[in-house]
C-alpha cells in the first residue's frame, strides 16, 4: 500500500482533540490500536461489532489496512 492509497481511507481520522490525535475511527473515541488489539486478542469481526454497535465492518477493515501500512512504513531520520 502506498501513501496515495492511504489517503483513500476515509474512515480513519486524526484530531488532536480526540484521543490525543491518535488515528481513530470516524472521529469517535475508538482508536485503530484498540481495533487491532481486539483482533490480536482473537476477537472476530462479529464479536467486535456486537460489543461496539456503532462500528461497521468497513471500520475494522480500514483500521487493519491503516495499521498494516504503518508497520511497513520506513521512517527516515532528518539530517541534522
Amino acid at each position: 500500500m502506498n501513501e496515495k492509497n492511504v489517503r483513500q481511507l476515509t474512515r480513519i481520522t486524526f484530531n488532536p482533540a480526540v484521543m490525543g490525535g491518535k488515528p481513530t475511527i470516524r472521529g469517535m473515541r475508538v482508536t485503530v490500536g484498540m481495533i487491532v488489539g481486539l483482533i490480536a486478542a482473537g476477537y472476530a469481526f462479529d464479536e467486535i461489532l456486537k460489543a461496539y454497535p456503532y462500528l461497521e465492518r468497513e471500520d475494522i477493515i480500514e483500521a487493519l489496512t491503516y495499521a498494516a501500512w504503518r508497520v511497513e512504513e520506513i521512517e527516515q531520520p532528518l539530517p541534522g
